[in-house]
């Protein structure tokens, strides 16, 4: 790890608080039971009746689903209900694979386009048999009742525990410590490593305890326990288990695995799937990018190991958080769409589909996620906020014929402010009423805007919890949802659609506020007033403060770009001027838009397989802005830097 964070990259952080903190709902969603304490006496009732200890299982089903049922839909990897049954895969791995949905050019560098992605990989059912069926053998109940009722399911899982301590040979003890080894075993990990993994965080969670109430208004409680696992008890399991290959990069608090994308000269000048590089000698690290797959796991690891297609860092799996990692941290993967991003990013891709919203992330990957970017933030001292940590739909196009066809994913229905609350870094108030900016923060469980084209074009997705707000042209939820010219050229209206980002700020994002009018504020967004609901009593946003860039003074707009690339004077013989073209985008001088970093502009030129040529380009620096739900860049030349709360003096 490096010395003090560099100066440039202090601009706009704003103090993270130090500790994680549980997300707890204030009451029920809309419509919920009225008992909303079944699920607790159905964890109580299972427990005594397999002789499990409760906290064991209600730690257990916290890592897998948090306590959620999901309306008895199906997680990406096939499983059900709060202890997450696992039944064949079927529908789910119909879904296309990651980059064969949209035009845009994974490695996003028009001095070296790729050819579009074939159709070769797209994904087939498979019938892989889960603990659903084993569950039903063991309780007698129907596998249709343990998909859809929270009690047979929650019934399920521990008659599973049981089971998997009798196997062990082990005694069914009232003592959850002597449960590790039943415990390794229930995510069904491949080797010896992800089980404890997987372990070590439910006796994380038992330690810590957790109150949360749940999609169906069930509150559950886990009072916090201290227990010393015996640890020893997950050698039984007969798992695999070998020394970690010395190419790993990741922190040893998670499973992971080396599963290398191949570097192969494909003849004719063309090479696949990624860049050897020097970073953080060549370039420095500034972002990480969450993607998700849209592809079930063994597809990932098939696509991201052909050389003709694209490449990322690391792989996520939801079932149980491991890890593969595929290239070296120091080099660069084709994956964000724009190469000035690639080049100055590491990419995760993590199991998953954005049109489901209810083929739901475990916990059990959050976690790994989370402990993964922070070892990574740490490495390469990365500031742990949104304006670092993107979504590959902030991720700008190139140019304006590019933003069309960008991807959209992790989508509105990833918890960031779970995912930052896990991270170290959660979402909070950073300054009153006047400080000038707002951090989008709505309470996920509750806030369920509607969206549609989940299973086919305007069909309505189901309601759901979202990251996500909706952004009008007025105050008021009839008035017209703000226009976004790069997503929809030809002036065609933003939509509720899920892969429409032109209308939508997302959790963590800040913008500088504009106006505020009853229950509606309003931010500077594409250039434009954009309102969105958020009203005092229940606030989808919190205050916060610093640095904003307007126009210099006599100037009418601000251009922005896709890319922070040198200005054609900085650009050595024999290295092709890259064009530096703003976007359609039109800007007063007058608004303000949230700084979250001031960079050099840099240009790496990698057009040939043999890196010895590659070259990085630097000229002028820009500042990276909270454009719209998308970054952009501003050159510093063409903007002045001001602290949001004198915005308005």
């Amino acid at each position: 790890m490096r010395g003090p964070v560099r100066p440039h990259r202090l601009l706009g952080a704003a103090t993270a608080a130090a500790l994680a903190i549980p997300l707890l709902t204030t009451g029920p969603p809309a419509g919920a039971a009225s008992d909303d304490g079944a699920l607790q006496d159905a964890f109580r009732a299972a427990a005594q009746r397999h002789d499990v200890p409760e906290s064991v299982l209600l730690g257990v089903s916290y890592l897998q689903s948090r306590w959620d049922a999901h309306a008895g839909a199906a997680s990406v990897s096939g499983g059900y209900g709060p202890m997450h049954l696992t039944d064949v895969r079927t529908a789910l791995a119909e879904q296309d694979a990651h980059h064969g949905d949209g035009t845009e050019d994974p490695r996003g560098d028009t001095s070296r386009p790729l050819a579009p992605a074939a159709d070769a990989h797209a994904t087939t059912a498979t019938a892989t048999p889960g603990t659903l069926a084993r569950a039903a053998e063991l309780t007698g109940l129907a596998p249709d009742e343990l998909r859809t009722s929270a009690a047979a399911n929650v019934e399920g899982g521990a008659a599973l525990l049981a089971a998997a301590q009798r196997d062990l040979g082990a005694p069914a003890s009232d003592d959850p410590a002597d449960w590790y080894g039943a415990v390794a075993a229930y995510a069904g990990a491949d080797t010896q490593d992800a089980a404890e993994v997987f372990a070590d965080d439910v006796y994380a969670v038992i330690a810590a305890g957790e109150e949360r109430v749940t999609d169906s208004g069930q509150r559950v409680v886990l009072t916090p326990r201290d227990v010393t696992p015996d640890t020893a008890t997950a050698d039984a399991l007969g798992l695999p288990h070998a020394p970690r290959d010395p190419n790993i990069e990741c922190p040893r608090t998670v499973s992971c695995e080396w599963l290398p994308a191949p570097y192969e000269d494909l003849g004719g000048g063309d090479y696949g799937n990624h860049d050897l590089a020097d970073r953080e000698d060549s370039q420095e690290i500034e972002y990480i990018v969450i993607h998700d797959t849209e592809a079930t796991w063994e597809t990932t690891l098939d696509l991201v190991q052909d050389p003709t297609y694209v490449s990322w860092h690391y792989s996520l799996r939801s079932s149980d958080g491991h890890i593969a990692q595929h290239l070296a941290t120091k080099d660069v993967g084709w994956h964000a769409g724009n190469w000035f991003v690639n080049a100055k990013s590491i990419g995760l891709e993590h199991e998953g589909f954005l049109t489901a919203p209810d083929a739901w992330y475990t916990e059990a990957m959050y976690r790994t996620s989370a402990r993964l970017v922070r070892y990574l933030a740490r490495t390469y001292d990365i500031p742990l906020d949104r304006q670092h940590i993107l979504g590959h739909d902030n991720v700008q196009g190139t140019t304006t014929s590019g933003i069309p066809g960008m991807h959209t994913d992790p989508g509105p229905y990833w918890d960031w402010s779970h995912y930052f609350a896990l991270l170290g870094a959660p979402f909070h108030p950073t300054a009153g009423p006047r400080g000038g900016l707002v951090t989008i923060a709505p309470e996920y469980d509750e806030h369920t805007p509607e969206f549609t084209g989940c299973a086919g074009a305007g069909s309505a997705c189901a309601p759901h919890g979202s990251a996500a707000v909706r952004l009008h042209t007025a105050p008021s939820a009839d008035a017209p949802l703000v226009a976004d010219p790069g997503t929809h050229p030809g002036g065609g209206a933003s939509s509720t659609g899920v892969n429409d980002i032109g209308a939508r700020a997302t959790a963590g994002q800040r913008f500088a506020v504009a106006e505020r009018r009853g229950d509606w504020t309003a931010i500077w967004y594409l250039g434009a007033k954009a309102w969105f609901h958020d009203p005092a009593r229940d606030r989808t946003s919190y205050d916060a403060q610093g640095w904003v860039v307007t126009g210099k003074d006599g100037a009418e707009t601000i251009p922005v770009y896709g890319r922070a690339y040198p200005e054609a004077a900085a650009y050595p013989p024999g290295v092709p001027v890259q064009a530096v073209s703003p976007l359609s985008y039109r800007v007063p001088a007058d608004q303000a838009y949230a700084v979250g970093l001031r960079t050099p502009s840099e240009y790496y030129r990698a057009v040939t397989y043999d890196p010895a040529g590659h070259q990085v380009v630097r000229g002028e620096d820009y500042f990276q802005i909270q454009l719209g739900h998308r970054v952009a860049y501003v050159r510093a030349a063409d903007v002045e830097l001001r602290w949001s709360s004198t915005l308005g003096r």
